[in-house]
């Protein structure tokens, strides 16, 4: 008998059963057992790893102030960093290194010490960019969220570095060497080292003339499968944008840029050619307009398939009745893949409806409903005399699945396999109940939702806030979504600065069904664990 191999076999079942039985095996078998001193030393420290890793004893114990989010079973979490201005886009670098859009604030990298698990804490907090109003704290010794020192040598970087007010969207190439991220009107790139965590000296403008002033960020992705494509989302200008009926406005677009045609450089990622003329905007290839405001934007591994979730209008009335507390919809909208053909309402292109159709999520009191249902498109009142809800359908896109109402969904990352999508949802500012507050998953399968288009719970819960009655102030703000090199999902919480380590317990997803928090904590089985080690010692001297 392998006093070792049943001793690790034991932790993995249920906990009541799996002691008896490894005691009895080890006194039905005591006469034959031959186990060297250095060999149980080495089972014992091994389970003693086990049970520290089980208990999750951890150093970090930063902990929320706020009523903590409840993890779906399977899955645990834990507050990595806080103190943040307003973090939203997040990016691992190469060499495991976290970083951080901090809204107001600048660009941030966190050297992270990883021990395992969700146990990860900060290292150390550099600044690569501040922020104009960042910098004039940090020069005058003010207090802030940045908690870096001033480094003389960023203050002799590019003077236009200076005036960048970066908000949300980051991008890093494949080979991690060059690095975009936005402003409300301008996409920058930078050259990055991540062994040495700077930046380059210039940095290069990619994209101009982005002028909507209320939907400001600008969220990046740069494609896998077509490497050198950008796609940057541009949201309206205003709740009901009637500029964004004009393909010409620019306003409630996804576009897409191919940064090797770029008038200097070939698109290699080198910021040397600073002087390069930049795109314009409306420059890019339409991958979707009509899209109020799609700030989450992904790219499905599997298949390339492109997806986007759009923030839909407030204040929505239909035939004179106010219907904003349960719709309309927000969405998930399929765009086709990079390249995948020519401009057309059903692969690329497209007009999703955006500012005179919508479509439904709730169908309960629905004025006029007839035989719309969840996920169908229906005419505004605002909208032009022409449009009825039978031109809604025949001439806009419809969502591929449709979320409940003003949730505010933010991100969308997919797993490794692209079997599930993985959706930050905000949460609501315009509903008298408070809704969303929340992160879920998504199953795909064959490269779409595995759900029926009309399906009302295709968004399973993730971590979710238990009380919603405490939001939106004392309540996370899920935003920004990024995987680590370790299959762990990591987010960020713009409201109450800071960001989050999750994982779950064997995979990137399976059981997303919302129970107690286990926060990387199980008690039980450390108790078997730890009484296990104990007798077996006693039984061996």
């Amino acid at each position: 008998m392998s006093f070792h191999l049943a001793f690790v076999s034991s932790v993995h079942q249920p906990a009541r059963s799996s002691t008896s039985s490894l005691l009895g095996n080890l006194v039905a078998n005591r006469g034959t057992i031959r186990i060297s001193a250095i060999a149980l030393r080495s089972t014992i420290a091994s389970a003693l790893l086990l049970a520290g890793a089980v208990s999750g004893d951890c150093s970090n114990k930063l902990a929320v102030s706020y009523p903590a989010p409840v993890a779906a079973q399977g899955w645990s979490y834990q507050l990595v960093a806080n103190g943040f201005t307003k973090p939203r886009g997040i990016q691992f670098d190469h060499d495991g290194g976290l970083l951080v859009i901090d809204a107001g604030a600048g660009l941030v990298h966190l050297s992270l010490k990883d021990d395992g698990n969700t146990c990860v804490s900060v290292d150390k907090k550099t600044t690569l960019l501040a922020s104009k109003e960042a910098r004039k704290r940090l020069c005058a010794g003010v207090p802030g969220p940045l908690s870096t020192p001033y480094k003389t040598e960023q203050g002799k970087k590019d003077f236009a570095n200076r005036e960048l007010q970066l908000n949300h969207g980051i991008a890093l190439t494949e080979d991690g060497k060059t690095l975009y991220a936005s402003s409300a009107d301008k996409v920058y790139e930078w050259t990055y080292d991540s062994k040495a965590v700077t930046l380059g000296d210039a940095n290069r403008t990619i994209v101009t003339k982005m002028s909507t002033s209320d939907h400001t960020t600008r969220t990046l992705l740069l494609s896998r499968k077509k490497p050198g494509i950008l796609l940057v989302s541009c949201g309206s200008q205003s709740n009901e944008d009637s500029k964004a009926r004009y393909l010409d406005s620019g306003h409630s677009q996804i576009r897409s840029f191919d940064l090797s045609q770029l008038s200097s450089g070939s698109g290699s990622g080198s910021s040397s050619s600073s002087s390069a003329t930049p795109y314009a905007y409306l420059d890019g290839h339409v991958i979707g307009w009509g899209l109020r405001n799609s700030v989450g934007v992904a790219e499905d591994p599997s298949t390339g398939g492109l997806w986007s979730v759009e923030n839909s209008v407030d204040g929505l009335h239909r035939k004179g009745r106010d219907i904003h507390q349960d719709n309309p919809a927000e969405e998930l909208n399929y765009h086709g893949t990079v390249g995948g053909g020519s401009a057309n309402k059903t692969t690329q292109g497209g007009n999703y409806g955006y500012p005179v159709c919508y479509a439904i999520w709730s169908t309960a009191n629905f004025p006029d409903l007839g035989a719309l249902t969840t996920a169908s498109q229906f005419r505004d009142d605002n909208a032009p005399g022409n449009v009825t809800d039978a031109a809604c359908k025949d001439n806009y896109v419809a969502p591929r699945l449709a979320f409940q109402a003003h949730t505010a969904p933010l991100d969308i990352k997919f797993d490794a396999d692209g079997a599930n999508a993985y959706v930050s949802f905000h949460g609501s500012w315009n509903r008298d109940a408070p809704v969303g507050y929340r992160i879920a998953r998504v199953a795909f399968k064959d490269g779409q939702p595995a759900a029926a288009r009309d399906s009302m719970d295709a968004a399973v819960d993730v971590l979710a806030t238990k009380d919603l009655s405490n939001c939106p102030d004392r309540c996370f703000r899920p935003v920004g979504l990024a995987w680590d090199a370790k299959g762990r999902l990591w987010f960020s919480s713009d409201s109450t600065g800071e960001i989050f380590v999750m994982q779950h317990r064997g995979s990137s997803g399976g059981d997303a069904k919302v129970g107690k928090s286990v926060a990387g904590r199980r008690a039980p089985e450390l108790a078997v664990v730890a009484f296990v080690v104990t007798a077996v010692a006693a039984f061996l001297s």
